[in-house]
């Protein structure tokens, strides 16, 4: 599975300090030597690598969104960061759309969106929530070349302006010649370095006064918690609200590693959901709505088969042949694989077994979407055929867009899916904490989280269950609201659900700030 789906799969403040108290301080340089050549066994003198050097193209442009013709600014360009004694650290790779024609940009909203991984660039969500998308299917799946793009008309460009970001060795973002890649890979360096270009833009760009948004996706919702408080800490920044598409912030609620039986319950009703798409429930389940149908599957997930878990050896046989029977019937899956995977369904094999007798396998980022495996017989899936299908379409489009319309001249190479491992997970499993501390002194700040009821990387009663256990004053939780669409991880390739996001995300914006 890639990084972009999120690590595992798919996390307090720590910052203290500036950057450049982090860092080692540099060796001297030894004084010029005199003479043409170096004395003989002297060492030449070491030049020190030249810093990054920004650029940028400015174009203009008009899209069809949400009903009405938005005239719009784009920007696409690097920043440089620098610590405090003013050394190039890295250079960010951003694309920015500013609506024109608004009477006090500094009171426009403006958002800050970015995809996970870690290790994944931004081209996903620029092309999913930005002013111009791919021709895709209806459904998601990829179209053939040419390559073409469209209007997006559910692009949020009409609550808010825009500004997609690519972390630190992934897209075009890099460190600065002669920087340790190492710095820039983990949670807390991570947002610190965010925080930093964030802070840049809104102060380049007379944004101080504007309300502020995140939109990350998967490890970007991870991104965006620690974001929450790094950027109240470090910049006093305040938030107006964050979208959170596809979240991951507790890990044991993913993690299928032995003894915990919290991704055993939680993907449940994604299997579930699963099965009434592909057609595969009986009649009683079959029939019933989606929501429905993933109601009931909650409601067995946290009763029946949540206590049947909680007993494990102890659970009586009797017991056991129900929730076998009863498992059966909420998945799809024969009561013998249940019996022989001692009732606990791992994602990756339920991906194969599901189709098997058809011998197709099941998505992970989309469930709806179907693959072809070279063995039929095997025991995990070899590629996630939604990822396979959409992925070179996305790619192709962007690149395509980024170079002929935003006239951006450079050929260097863009990453899709960097090598950012080992990664510094400390101060992960404080997350939530951070999260909470964050809404709870920014007490403006507003949390909008969106599920996919087919996204087997994140299932959506993970993220019940996640936010259900986050501590929020009562008085709080009404800053929290929740929205689920027919689809995967990635919801903004499905025409259906792209529409129902953009209604969502846009009525959220714009509920989310003012006097």
């Amino acid at each position: 599975m890639k990084t972009r789906a999120i690590f595992a799969s798919c996390l307090v403040i720590l910052f203290a300090g500036s950057l450049a108290a982090a860092e080692q301080p540099g060796a001297q340089e030894q004084p010029q030597q005199q003479q043409a050549k170096p004395a003989a066994g002297a060492q030449a003198k070491e030049e020190k690598p030249a810093p990054p050097v920004e650029k940028s193209s400015v174009t203009h442009h008009s899209a069809k969104i949400g009903g009405q013709t938005i005239n719009y600014t784009a920007t696409i360009g690097t920043y440089v960061i620098k610590d405090d004694a003013g050394e190039a650290k890295a250079s960010f790779f951003y694309i920015g759309y500013v609506k024109d024609g608004v009477a006090d940009p500094a009171t426009r909203p403006v958002a800050f969106s970015y995809n996970g991984g870690p290790g994944s660039a931004s081209l996903f969500v620029h092309m999913g929530f930005g002013p111009k998308r791919p021709v895709v299917a209806p459904d998601g799946h990829g179209m053939p070349a040419p390559y073409l793009t469209t209007d997006n008309e559910d692009s949020f460009l009409d609550a808010t302006d825009l500004v997609f970001v690519d972390a630190i060795s992934t897209g075009a973002s890099r460190p600065a010649a002669g920087q340790d890649a190492k710095q820039f890979h983990g949670l807390v360096e991570d947002a610190n370095y965010f925080a930093d270009f964030i802070y840049q833009y809104i102060t380049r760009n007379n944004r101080w006064a504007s309300p502020k948004f995140l939109i990350g996706e998967s490890y970007g919702t991870t991104r965006s918690a620690e974001l929450a408080g790094v950027l109240q800490h470090r910049h006093e920044i305040y938030l107006s609200g964050i979208v959170m598409v596809s979240t991951y912030l507790i890990p044991p609620t993913i993690d299928e590693s032995p003894s915990n039986d919290m991704p055993t319950m939680f993907y449940l009703p994604t299997y579930t959901t699963t099965a009434w798409y592909h057609h595969l429930l009986s009649p009683d389940l079959q029939n019933e709505t989606l929501e429905q149908v993933a109601q009931q599957a909650r409601e067995f997930a946290d009763g029946e088969y949540a206590q049947a878990l909680l007993k494990g050896d102890q659970l009586p046989d009797a017991e056991r042949q129900k929730v076998v029977q009863d498992l059966a019937h909420f998945t799809a899956l024969s009561p013998k694989y249940i019996e022989r995977s001692n009732l606990r369904i791992q994602e990756d094999r339920w991906a194969k077994e599901l189709e098997r007798d058809k011998r197709r396998t099941i998505g992970q980022l989309d469930s709806r979407f179907e693959g072809i495996d070279a063995d039929a017989a095997g025991d995990g899936t070899q590629y996630d055929p939604s990822e396979a299908s959409y992925e070179g379409t996305w790619m192709a489009t962007f690149q395509d867009y980024i170079h002929r319309e935003l006239k951006w001249d450079s050929d260097s190479y863009y990453t899709v899916t960097a090598r950012v491992w080992p990664w510094d997970e400390q101060g992960t499993p404080n997350i939530l904490e951070t999260l909470r501390a964050a809404m709870t002194q920014q007490s403006y700040l507003k949390v909008l989280f969106v599920m996919g009821y087919y996204d087997a990387n994140c299932p959506f009663h993970a993220v019940e269950y996640t936010m259900s256990h986050m501590g929020l004053e009562p008085s709080m939780r009404k800053n929290v609201s929740f929205t689920y669409v027919g689809a995967g991880h990635m919801p903004y390739v499905d025409r259906e659900a792209h529409d129902k996001l953009h209604k969502d995300v846009d009525s959220f914006i714009s509920s989310s700030y003012g006097h």
